[in-house]
């Protein structure tokens, strides 16, 4: 009796193990044994670091153009205040 009983469950079993094999779930099960998601995260995590790197290069970029615009406009400033100051000196 409990052969068949086992028999029955194994017999049972198959199909069940087919269909949630199938399924969105088996496959996310089967990718993460592969290692399909760790990769990928992995590629991700790549791909923002070089995008985090790209931004701060942009970053200092605009602010050495700003340092030189400020200065230039310090300059033209102290132009502006007194043009005849250089002339009166000498």
């Amino acid at each position: 009796m409990w052969l068949f009983v086992v028999v029955l469950v194994v017999a049972l079993m198959i199909p069940i193990t087919a269909i949630l094999l199938d399924s969105p779930l088996g496959r996310s099960i089967a990718r993460r044994l592969e290692g399909g998601e760790a990769g990928r995260a992995g590629s991700d995590v790549r791909e923002l670091q070089r995008r985090v790197e790209v931004l701060e290069t942009d970053l200092e970029d605009l602010s050495r153009s700003i340092s030189g615009m400020r200065e230039e406009l310090q300059f033209v400033q102290r132009l502006l205040e007194d043009p005849n100051k250089k002339q009166r000196g000498s």
